[in-house]
């Protein structure tokens, strides 16, 4: 029996045309889809012509029970694609751990299948160092919560890049700004959206654009801060200076 297929699927994460012409080849031939929101899926699907395909709901609150029943249709044999909502499936999403599950088994194969990401996409446009940085996905809903992973991070020399929820934005900056300090920073909101934007600036100067502009305070966040006290720029100068940069891909 052939083996069966996990593809984790990258979809656009606002504009619908930020779709490689591969994630639409392992669409139209897979035997299910798995859509963190079917809603969405749907869209897509629909924007792109591909018709008749079955879909799975797989989210947080119930891939815990839909996970044995995926892995029997892999063991199947059935080539299946794992979409999230927006972006690349297993981050800040459960998707990591159906693909936990499905590399325990030899008769599964997990492919990725690359394209947007939000959070890789404001990091590039950040000005900020991209030669390390630190995901943080999204900061703890509590403030204790929020300052504890906060404090554990102070020290970090690489940039920061965190998912902020347009609600607790005020409040989150504010914690960033107590606890890391007042550091660079940019927002990047509905990127590749109508209302795409970049807001930069030190973090005090960000909030004062957001006081002075509260409809700004809307849509989804994505905040990446510098390093410790700049020490990550200063030794990626250096690096790209001396011809040091690694040529991985990218």
């Amino acid at each position: 029996m052939a083996k069966g297929i996990l593809h984790l699927v990258s979809t656009p994460i606002g504009n619908l045309q930020d779709i490689t012409l591969r994630a639409l080849e392992v669409l139209r031939e897979s035997d299910l889809i798995l859509a963190e929101d079917t809603r969405t899926t749907r869209k897509l699907l629909t924007r792109y012509q591909i018709k008749g395909k079955k879909l799975l709901s797989f989210y947080s609150y119930n891939a815990k029970s839909r996970i044995p029943q995926i892995i029997g249709y892999l063991k199947a044999g059935k080539h299946l694609s794992l979409v999230a909502e927006a972006g690349t499936p297993g981050i800040s999403d459960p998707g990591y751990m159906l693909v936990k599950r499905a590399i325990k088994e030899e008769d599964i194969e997990v492919k990725p299948i690359p394209g947007a990401s939000a959070f890789l996409s404001a990091l590039t446009v950040s000005g900020l160092p991209t030669q390390e940085f630190h995901f943080g996905g999204f900061l703890p809903s509590t403030g204790k919560m929020r300052r504890r992973k906060l404090k554990k991070l102070k020290d970090c020399q690489a940039t920061l890049i965190f998912y902020l929820s347009p609600h607790r934005l005020e409040k989150s900056l504010l914690d960033i700004k107590e606890i890391l300090g007042d550091r660079h920073m940019a927002l990047a909101r509905e990127i590749t959206k109508i209302f795409e934007e970049v807001i930069r600036g030190k973090i005090s100067e960000v909030l004062k654009v957001l006081a002075d502009n509260p409809e700004k305070i809307k849509g989804e966040m994505v905040a990446v801060i510098s390093g410790e006290a700049g020490k990550q720029e200063e030794r990626q100068k250096r690096q790209i200076s001396s011809g040091e940069t690694p040529g991985w891909s990218k």
